[in-house]
């Protein structure tokens, strides 16, 4: 298996699952069920961590297919740049998800500025997505007539392109490159952003392995967003690095390793977020099974990424 069977697998959950995310969504706005809105909730934080290694996968199949004769560089261009916008949006969309299931427990119910926002967020990330979808469908078939011309654009394949577009995440990469106060200035916004989360699910996770205990859960639900926050600062700065040189990320093991580990962590978090168990520890009481376990993998899951963030040097011969 190479990184073009696991697009190829990845590709179809930020179309098809957030479809019918969205048309939960919409049921459980007509029905005002809360429940339901939850659901739907939880399915675009999830399909929005799981459209981070369909976007890096993205690049490692090009590079075993934009040599072929019959694949069109400019076709994969500008599905590359489609595909980055619908990311950008599809992250979006995920984080405000989130912000609501953790607004959720304040007030037990959705709260009202989230519903309009994730209404509109949702419907603008489907388009994208199902846009760069049907562009990278155009990649390689040629039935797809209409998207197909328009990614051609008069180009005659890989080894007849008479003007290859550059495209706006190659442009990015480009200027990452071109410029050095770029990548040293994101390095030091990537360690910050890394040091914020990390704190952040430290406090948690000890307070629920039994340090401090007379402060509660609930206390420490403030810190939660703080912890977004950092993750935020971190794929944003991630994704300047991996559009500056791909290559190095996609060659490398010890990414696949970390990608691996972000991933499970987000299916964690959902624990403190939707169960009620965490959320019952008040001061002095000690946290059940299930909560310890779930804090012990997260912070286990966090140095996990941590270790292969900084092995990437090392591991891989791809730096």
């Amino acid at each position: 298996m190479n990184l073009a069977h696991v697009h190829l697998l990845l590709n179809h959950f930020p179309t098809i699952a957030f479809g019918i995310g969205l048309g939960l969504f919409l049921v459980a706005l007509v029905r005002k069920s809360e429940e339901l809105k939850r659901a739907s909730l939880v399915i675009f934080f999830l399909i929005a961590a799981i459209s981070i290694p369909t976007y890096f996968s993205g690049n490692g199949a090009e590079e075993l297919v934009r040599d072929r004769p019959d694949i069109s560089v400019a076709a994969i261009r500008v599905h590359e740049d489609a595909a980055l916008l619908a990311f950008i949006f599809m992250e979006i969309t995920g984080f405000i998800a989130w912000l609501a299931l953790w607004q959720f427990r304040l007030i037990s119910r959705t709260p009202g500025w989230s519903l309009p926002a994730i209404l509109v967020l949702s419907a603008i990330t489907f388009g994208f997505m199902a846009r760069a979808a049907n562009l990278g469908g155009a990649i390689h078939h040629p039935e797809i007539e209409g998207a197909t011309q328009t990614a051609n654009n008069g180009d005659t394949g890989t080894n007849g392109d008479t003007a290859v577009p550059t495209g706006v995440a190659r442009s990015i990469g480009a200027f990452v490159n071109a410029h050095t106060w770029v990548w040293p200035s994101c390095e030091t916004l990537h360690f910050v952003g890394l040091s914020i989360l990390f704190t952040v699910v430290l406090i948690v996770d000890l307070r629920m392995l039994g340090m401090a205990k007379s402060v509660s859960f609930s206390a420490l639900y403030q810190l939660l967003p703080l912890g977004m926050l950092g993750f935020g600062i971190n794929l944003t700065t991630g994704m300047m690095f991996f559009v500056a040189t791909p290559e190095q990320y996609t060659k490398n093991v010890a990414f696949y390793w970390k990608v691996a580990f972000i991933i499970i962590a987000a299916f964690n978090v959902l624990y403190f977020m939707l169960l009620d168990e965490a959320w019952e520890v008040g001061p002095g009481d000690d946290a059940p099974v299930m909560a310890k376990v779930a804090a012990a993998s997260a912070i286990f899951l966090w140095i996990g990424v941590l270790f292969w963030g900084h092995m990437l040097p090392f591991i891989g011969n791809a730096f």
